[in-house]
C-alpha cells in the first residue's frame, strides 16, 4: 500500500528530497544472490547479429519493478524519475545514509532521434545525447575529484586504467579497449564528508553488441570482476542489491569486496546500456555503506536508459 503525502513534485524533477514518507520493512537480507550470465564464448563483436544480441541481453537482464522515466514535452527531453524511498528496501528515511542529489534531467535528444534501448529504431543502441551530460553529478556537500575532469569533459584512457592495480592488467585492458573501438570516456568523481570516494566512468563504443561483449566477456568473468582494483582485489556478487533498484534495460552486475579487506572497503558495479559501459567504484576507510552505493548505481542507470 502506498502512503500519500502532500509533497509537490514538478514535471521533469526528482521528488522533494526533504519529504519523509513512512518507513517500510527492510529487505530480506537472506535473499539468494542473483546469478550473472556466463560469458558467451566466441561472440563476434565486429559483426553483431541482432538475434544473438537479444539472447545475450535476455540472459543478463534483471527486470526492475518500477517504471524508469516518463516522456516529457516533445519527446526529446526526459525527466529522471527517482525511485520512491518506499520502493527501495533500505531507502525509507533520511537517516539511512541517502545522499541529496540535484534535480536530474536528461539532456534533449536531437529531433527525431530514438533512445538507446529502442531496438526497432535504434538497433545499434546509440546514445544520441551528449554522453558528458549523462554522467551523474555529485551530491550536495561533496568535493569534486579534479583528476577526473579530463579535457572538455573527455577523460584519457589512462585515467580510467589507473583504477586497476596491476600494470599487466592495465596493458591488457588498454589493448582490449583499442581492439573494440573505444570512442570516448567521460567521468566524474567526488568525496563526501563521511570520506566515501566515488568514481564513475562511462565508456562509449560503436554498438550495444560491442558494449555488452566488453561488459560480459572482458570486464566480468564467471560472475566476478576480471581485473583487480587498487581498492581491493577480491569481490563477490552483491546478492543484497535490491531488485527494485535495478533498471529494466540496463545490464547490471554489482559487487562488494570480500573480507578481510584492508584499511578501506570498496564496492563496484559494471553496467551497460546501449553503446555505453559504466563502471562505478565507491570506497571508504573502514567500511563502504550500501545505501549510497545502491542510490548512485540506480540514478546513473536511469540517466543511461
Amino acid at each position: 500500500m502506498t502512503t500519500e503525502t502532500n509533497t509537490h513534485t514538478e514535471p521533469n524533477a526528482v521528488p522533494d528530497p526533504n519529504a519523509v514518507p513512512d518507513a517500510v520493512p527492510e529487505a530480506d537480507t537472506d535473499a539468494a544472490p542473483v546469478p550473472v550470465a556466463a560469458p558467451v564464448p566466441g561472440a563476434d563483436v565486429a559483426q553483431p547479429v541482432k538475434k544473438d544480441r537479444r539472447l545475450l541481453r535476455a540472459a543478463l537482464r534483471w527486470v526492475a519493478a518500477v517504471a524508469v522515466f516518463g516522456v516529457v514535452g516533445t519527446g526529446t527531453a526526459y525527466g529522471i524519475t527517482r525511485l520512491d524511498r518506499t520502493d527501495v528496501p533500505g531507502l525509507a528515511t533520511h537517516s539511512d545514509g541517502r545522499w541529496t542529489y540535484p534535480v536530474l534531467v536528461k539532456p534533449p535528444l536531437p529531433s527525431g532521434s530514438p533512445g538507446p534501448n529502442d531496438d526497432t529504431r535504434n538497433p545499434a543502441g546509440t546514445h544520441y545525447a551528449d554522453l558528458r551530460k549523462l554522467v551523474l553529478p555529485a551530491p550536495k556537500g561533496a568535493t569534486a575529484d579534479a583528476a577526473l575532469k579530463g579535457t572538455d569533459g573527455w577523460l584519457p584512457t589512462k585515467g580510467f586504467l589507473a583504477e586497476f592495480a596491476s600494470a599487466d592488467d592495465r596493458d591488457e585492458l588498454r589493448q582490449t579497449l583499442v581492439d573494440h573501438g573505444l570512442r570516448h570516456i567521460t567521468a566524474r568523481g567526488w568525496t563526501t564528508p563521511d570520506g566515501t570516494h566515488t568514481r564513475i566512468y562511462l565508456l562509449q563504443f560503436d554498438t550495444a553488441a560491442v558494449a555488452e561483449a566488453i561488459l560480459n566477456g572482458k570486464l566480468m568473468s564467471q560472475a566476478a570482476p576480471t581485473y583487480a582494483l587498487r581498492d581491493g582485489d577480491q569481490y563477490e556478487l552483491d546478492g543484497k542489491f535490491p531488485d527494485p533498484a535495478r533498471i529494466e534495460h540496463v545490464l547490471l552486475a554489482p559487487y562488494t569486496e570480500l573480507k578481510p579487506y584492508g584499511a578501506r572497503q570498496a564496492r563496484q558495479a559494471y553496467l551497460a546500456s546501449g553503446d555505453t559501459v559504466g563502471v562505478i567504484i565507491q570506497s571508504r576507510k573502514g567500511s563502504a555503506p550500501a545505501v549510497p552505493f545502491e542510490q548512485t548505481v540506480t540514478l546513473q542507470s536511469e540517466l543511461l536508459d
